[in-house]
């Protein structure tokens, strides 16, 4: 079986995307990662994936404006789809990319756009997710890999990973637990979704055997 191609969009550190790559580097793995693009030149991640021979594109969102001076998102988006079509790309994965699509780019993608968000929504969708866990009095807090749509953080969700939270917490010891199950999670998706395990049908996701279930991890 051929192995997906598949593009990482990151604006950071990109502890995800080195998930991924680890993930890929194993042979058996049925997805490939053939680009990384970031829209700050700054990211962590882009030297990460240059010493692992991946190939790596800077975007500044900040280039594209209209003529009157205004951020242009569809500029970017279409300068985005371009790069990723040239690359021969199949399928994306958002890991830390903060930015927001225009409707065209969801749609061009539609189904082949996957996001992991460090919450388990649809509870706390958006920023600043762990602290509001945090203030919410919640015991259970965690992550969530979904296909994206064009709504803030929705989209049918495919798994999730659930990690305790500790009366001893603050927002970034909590923030490193989920982190955890990030790393552990997304892999496990996108091998998934790669070896047609999982798939989406307009707002559904199939699994080919019935018996699997949303995966939960619990880290203790």
């Amino acid at each position: 079986m051929t192995a997906m191609k598949v593009a990482v969009l990151i604006s950071g550190r990109g502890s995800n995307l080195q998930a991924l790559l680890s993930a890929c580097r194993v042979a058996s793995f049925p997805a490939e990662i053939v680009l990384v693009i970031s829209n700050k030149a700054d990211a962590g991640g882009l030297d990460y994936a240059r010493k692992q021979g991946v190939p790596t594109l800077v975007l500044d969102h900040r280039a594209y404006r209209t003529p009157d001076g205004k951020a242009d998102r569809v500029a970017f988006d279409c300068a985005m789809t371009a790069a990723l079509e040239q690359s021969g790309v199949e399928f994306i994965c958002l890991a830390g990319f903060m930015r927001l699509f225009s409707p065209d780019f969801v749609q061009q993608w539609h189904n082949r756009l996957i996001n992991i968000h460090p919450s388990l929504l649809p509870l706390f969708p958006g920023l600043e997710t762990h602290q509001r866990a945090l203030d919410a009095g919640c015991q259970i807090h965690g992550c969530t890999v979904h296909f994206v749509r064009q709504d803030l953080d929705s989209g049918p969700m495919i798994a999730q990973a659930a990690v305790p939270v500790h009366a001893s917490d603050d927002a970034q010891s909590l923030a490193c637990r989920v982190l955890t199950a990030e790393h552990r999670l997304y892999p496990e998706c996108l091998k998934k979704i790669a070896d047609g395990s999982i798939s989406v049908q307009g707002d559904k996701i199939h699994r080919r055997q019935q018996t699997c279930g949303t995966q939960v991890l619990l880290s203790l």
